[in-house]
């Protein structure tokens, strides 16, 4: 009786020890897949957060009377995307706006450039201001077209191509950037229409 009786307590003892070592495992195993996962999402919300108005990203044109007055006629291109001495020379020559006569009253015209000025290219932390103000160096382009980044961006596509009548030229970000309203202008994200 006393040889059976120790098999059966050390077995039962092996049995437990075995299962409580187990379950200890499994559970810093779960915590462990617990954590990867966590960190996982901390590294796509970074990113995405990365890809947004600080960073990559131009943002949305938050200013109602420059969508409202430049909006009305074409693209409200956010600020970002020319140096503050360029939009002065836009809004300073607004007789002859690309061979149009464009009439701001006073007010607006103070709101806009104002707006224009505090957003432009040498203010924004997004990365495509960045590489314009840097590709641009003190000159000061009427154009965001004329900007060697920009150029430099679309040099793969054909003149055909950008005269299409649903794009019309270079200048239709909105036609090929499906992003572009909220200033996301990634390479992955464009459509060329037909």
């Amino acid at each position: 009786m006393n040889s059976p009786f120790k098999r059966i307590i050390f077995v039962l003892a092996f049995l437990l020890l075995a299962n409580g070592h187990f379950s200890s495992a499994m559970a810093d195993e779960d915590d462990n897949e617990d954590r990867g996962e966590h960190q996982s999402r901390q590294r796509k919300n970074s990113e995405e957060n990365d890809h947004g108005s600080d960073h990559g990203n131009l943002g949305i044109v938050n200013n109602p009377t420059y969508v409202e007055n430049c909006g009305a006629c074409h693209f409200a291109y956010q600020p970002g995307l020319l140096p503050s001495g360029s939009w002065k020379k836009l809004l300073g020559g607004l007789s002859d706006h690309f061979g149009e006569a464009v009439e701001l009253d006073p007010e607006s015209k103070t709101v806009i450039s104002e707006y224009l000025r505090t957003n432009a290219a040498e203010s924004s932390s997004a990365e495509t201001s960045r590489k314009i103000k840097k590709s641009i160096g003190n000159q000061t382009p009427l154009q965001i077209t004329e900007i060697s980044y920009i150029r430099n961006k679309h040099k793969e596509i054909k003149p055909e191509v950008l005269k299409r009548k649903s794009i019309g030229s270079l200048s239709n970000c909105a036609a090929c950037h499906i992003g572009a309203e909220r200033g996301d202008y990634d390479d992955d994200t464009v459509k060329i229409p037909n």
